[in-house]
């Protein structure tokens, strides 16, 4: 389960910052619409993803997809655009996985 669930996040995490990423080429970087239609789709494809999580709880599932987020939005821009993080950017992210794995996985009774 705690396996699915990563790969989820890391599908998760594709759609919306790769969409969100042609969103901005499209526009910031006048590629046009293709780029634009490509990320909105994409961006709806994340939605679904999300869904699919084993865990039931909305808020839970975003709560820590935002910390998913910010660790891959920094990868993407290392990937995508030559994006340098430095230190704090990494401390940043760290922090923030781990409050993933304190939100997900988490032992819970009841």
């Amino acid at each position: 389960m705690v396996l699915r669930s990563i790969l989820l996040f890391l599908a998760a995490a594709v759609c919306e910052i790769g969409g969100a990423w042609l969103v901005w080429q499209g526009v910031r970087e006048n590629r046009g619409l293709l780029w634009i239609g490509g990320g909105v789709v994409a961006l709806g494809v994340y939605g679904f993803v999300a869904t699919l999580q084993p865990d039931a709880h909305f808020g839970r599932i975003l709560a820590a997809y935002g910390g998913v987020f910010v660790a891959g939005s920094l990868g993407w821009g290392m990937v995508a655009d030559g994006y340098r993080p430095d230190r704090y950017d990494v401390l940043g992210a760290l922090l923030c996985l781990a409050g993933v794995a304190v939100i997900m996985y988490a032992p819970r009774t009841g």
